[in-house]
């Protein structure tokens, strides 16, 4: 079998870690590859290996067939190997041409051709599909596109081997599966893909092998055609694993959480946020479903106190909250679980303790008389790193150091362990693998079943469904429905979730 990469005994160290232990990938030409594993499990330092980010300790990579050293990013370039990144590499203020041709800038006469560069990455984007403006600016456009233009970053670089790192972590379940579209117009092209994923059913549709690692080993390689999303999960965390969520009926009691007639606009003064009312009771999981953009992210923003409502009202337990500071808000009893980790969830330059603490840093016993008490927050944390089983070199050791999945246990941890009278949790599992996204779904209904109300943000319609006791749908900075969730199914929410139905029904209250 001729193979165009191939990595071989590959054995990756970290103070203290060995990220990878004697793995092996083999990635045929004209294939899309899976490679699955839990958060932590090593997975993106192996594909870092292949990028040239990372040197191994021990092993071998093989280019169609030839022994090759990639020392950075360049070699690998080189050798027609690109990587789209899990956090997109990609400067706001920049256009999408300026950002493709960075440091590969194509000069006339001493200055760079941005009208040949343009024209260049148009005629890619037409190629593969990928619909994107060469002049649009990077901020101005949709987390989905931000990833296309990373995709043809790689394509422009004339990459024949594509590593894609979680890339379906930050879309929609539209652009998910325009994403497929992408990916097999990519393969038609002779192109050869390597997928870094955690969800089951993006492998089932969109792979034709599987690579499976489990805690830095490799647990071997599978013909997706031939196995089952129940037998890869069990390869993948070693266990059977439930993908329903068991709970008793919920028993919904007083209001927690009170808005209405809520206005919010976003930075650029548009109305996001319409008039919208909103009751949550103590007892019960609220999920609001929509597509992203249609108001979700400034309706909790205005709720947490990040950004100012224009008019309307936001009550918890009775009391007035409306625009409060974010810590008045969290004192007055609120946890929030954001939607961007790294914006609004972390200090990465701090240590994993003390992001642990960041909430409750200033109160005893973590301080006293002005003074941090760190044997405290570090006993505290150790004690929910154990809990939660973030998987981190040590508690001093950043938070920028972990994965993503164990970033975003490490805040799911700190939030819900001061168990708040109303928990948000904004795309809670993002980037979690199924065992973690199993322990985080109960630890929400935990909380719904100790009299808490929960406010569950989620692109996932399964998720939304299977753990929600009433489903709400956003639509224009507005709640055009509610449901529950044993009444209606994907489809139909769908539809609402586009504005295709018409109907204002069900009470929101």
């Amino acid at each position: 079998m001729d193979y165009v990469i191939e990595m071989l005994n590959i054995r990756k160290e970290f103070p203290g870690v060995v990220a990878n232990d004697d793995i092996t990938i083999q990635l045929k030409k004209g294939e899309i590859h899976a490679l699955l594993g839990e958060n932590g499990a090593g997975k993106s330092t192996l594909m870092n290996v292949l990028f040239g980010l990372y040197q191994p300790e021990q092993g071998e990579i093989r280019v169609k067939g030839e022994k090759a050293n990639i020392n950075g990013p360049n070699d690998a370039n080189r050798l027609g190997i690109g990587m789209v990144h899990q956090h997109f590499m990609l400067v706001d203020t920049f256009s999408v041409t300026q950002n493709i041709i960075l440091g590969s800038e194509p000069t006339s006469k001493g200055h760079i051709n941005l009208r040949k560069a343009e024209k260049e990455i148009q005629e890619l984007s037409d190629r593969y599909g990928l619909a994107v403006d060469p002049r649009a600016k990077i901020r101005d456009i949709s987390v989905g596109m931000q990833q296309r233009v990373e995709i043809l970053k790689t394509l422009y670089r004339g990459a024949d081997v594509l590593i894609l790192d979680e890339p379906t972590a930050v879309l929609t379940p539209q652009e998910i599966d325009e994403l497929g579209d992408i990916l097999k117009s990519l393969i038609a092209e002779g192109k050869s893909i390597i997928l870094i994923t955690h969800k089951l059913k993006e492998i089932m549709n969109m792979c034709d092998r599987c690579t499976v690692i489990r805690r830095g080993k490799g647990i071997g390689t599978v013909n997706v055609p031939d196995t089952t999303v129940d037998e890869l999960a069990s390869l993948m965390v070693g266990r059977e694993v439930s993908f329903t969520t068991e709970k008793k009926p919920a028993e919904p009691k007083e209001t927690v959480l009170e808005v209405k007639n809520l206005v919010v606009q976003d930075s650029r003064k548009v109305d996001m946020v319409k008039g919208l009312d909103l009751d949550i009771r103590a007892g019960e999981i609220v999920g609001i479903a929509g597509v992203d953009g249609n108001g979700q992210s400034e309706l909790i923003e205005a709720i947490t106190g990040l950004t100012k409502a224009q008019s309307g009202s936001i009550k918890l337990t009775g009391k007035d909250i409306t625009n409060l500071s974010p810590r008045k808000v969290t004192e007055s009893g609120i946890g929030h679980i954001p939607q961007d980790r790294h914006k609004f969830g972390l200090v990465l330059d701090f240590s994993v303790g003390e992001n642990i603490a960041l909430q409750t840093y200033y109160q005893n016993p973590n301080s006293k008389y002005g003074m941090l008490n760190f044997k405290n927050i570090y006993k505290k944390a150790g004690e929910l790193v154990e809990q939660y089983d973030v998987r981190t070199s040590g508690l001093h050791a950043t938070a920028g150091s972990m994965s993503g999945g164990n970033q975003q246990k490490a805040i799911i941890a700190r939030e819900v362990d001061r168990s708040p009278n109303l928990l948000i949790a904004a795309q809670p599992t993002r980037g979690l693998d199924v065992g973690a996204i199993e322990f985080i779904h109960q630890k929400l209904i935990e909380e719904r079943d100790k009299g808490k109300a929960v406010l569950l943000v989620s692109f996932e319609l399964d998720e939304i469904l299977d753990v929600s006791d009433r489903i709400v749908v956003m639509f224009d900075g507005k709640i055009v429905a509610s449901r529950k969730p044993e009444e209606t199914d994907e489809n139909e929410l769908g539809l609402l979730m586009a504005g295709s139905s018409s109907e204002k029904v069900g009470d929101t209250q």
